[in-house]
């Protein structure tokens, strides 16, 4: 068992040790302060067919706790649209923020683990950022982490990936994911 008072999650240790050095000779800082760092990475995972069968959220729900090592939230729809027989208030989907260590731990998952595992997977595209330093993604299934089991899914859901950072620009925030190895095309 690890003691939660000393373990640091190694891509937390690496951004101290070697990448913040690397961001300030890259951008010319003048202050750490100025470094863009990880905020937060959000998961969304929204199940269409919840629709007809609203046990399918809270199993959705049960996979993404083990995914992100959080509690999911059940998201519910906020209007009625009756074209997609959707009411007000139906579970449609979950979410989880992640924060602090276990940001890292995930982002180090996902990097390491997961992403290896997509099949024909050729990197992520440099395209998908969103002009203030954020960086979205997608998953079209689950099964490439290894919290999952394979037998016990019943439907291969996707998921979405948002990686917030505290960058001011496109590049800024590319920098560090790529100091993160995150496996950009080019």
């Amino acid at each position: 068992m690890l003691d939660q008072a000393t373990y640091t999650p190694r891509l937390k240790a690496d951004y101290k040790a070697r990448i913040c050095a690397a961001l300030m000779e890259e951008f010319g800082y003048k202050n750490a302060m100025q470094l863009p760092k990880l905020d937060k990475i959000v998961l969304n995972m929204g199940v269409g067919e919840a629709v007809k069968d609203t046990k399918k959220v809270k199993k959705a729900a049960e996979e993404m706790t083990l995914i992100a090592g959080q509690k999911a939230v059940i998201t519910h729809a906020k209007n009625s649209i009756a074209g997609f027989r959707v009411r007000e208030e139906m579970p449609l989907g979950c979410k989880v923020t992640l924060r602090g260590d276990r940001m890292y731990e995930f982002l180090d998952r996902l990097v390491t683990i997961a992403l290896p595992r997509v099949r024909d997977f050729r990197g992520l595209k440099p395209t998908s950022f969103d002009g203030r330093g954020n960086y979205a993604m997608g998953l079209k299934e689950q099964l490439v982490f290894p919290e999952i089991e394979f037998d016990k899914v019943d439907e291969v859901l996707g998921m979405d990936i948002i990686i917030c950072t505290t960058a001011k620009t496109d590049a800024e925030a590319k920098a560090l994911l790529k100091q993160f190895n995150m496996p950009f095309t080019s």
